[in-house]
């Protein structure tokens, strides 16, 4: 959940997220706010909703989040020091990250998917209007 904290701070830096969720503990220097915003949120989930259906969810999202990163890494230039090529291991870990995805519970595919696609026209709305 820390890593989510952080990712949630990075976005209300770019106003993707509210900005108060962008403060800095000023004596630990973690972003305090993202962290309980993000611990409401699960403690939320679990507590009204299916603990298994959210592990899909998010195992969902998180394969789409590494896939992108996977796909993003195959434009990256050939190293020749490298023992494999960096398009190797992105094709690899891009293969994976889908494979896995497949085969989730449908129910978590698509809400993973519905939640991305609806945080995807969020975001182009708020570009066009800028």
């Amino acid at each position: 959940l820390a890593g989510v904290g952080r990712t949630t701070l990075a976005m209300a830096r770019h106003r993707d997220l509210p900005a108060g969720l962008a403060a800095v503990h000023p004596r630990y220097r973690v972003p305090h706010r993202a962290e309980l915003a993000v611990a409401a949120v699960v403690i939320l989930v679990v507590v009204l909703g299916d603990v298994r259906g959210a592990i899909g969810f998010s195992a969902c999202t998180v394969l789409v989040y590494y896939a992108i990163t996977n796909a993003a890494a195959l434009t990256l230039g050939r190293e020749p020091e490298r023992k494999l090529p960096v398009q190797a291991l992105a094709v690899a870990g891009l293969v994976g990250c889908v494979l896995l995805a497949v085969n989730l519970p449908l129910s978590s595919v698509l809400a993973g998917f519905g939640v991305l696609a609806l945080g995807a026209v969020w975001y182009a709305l708020r570009s066009a209007r800028r």
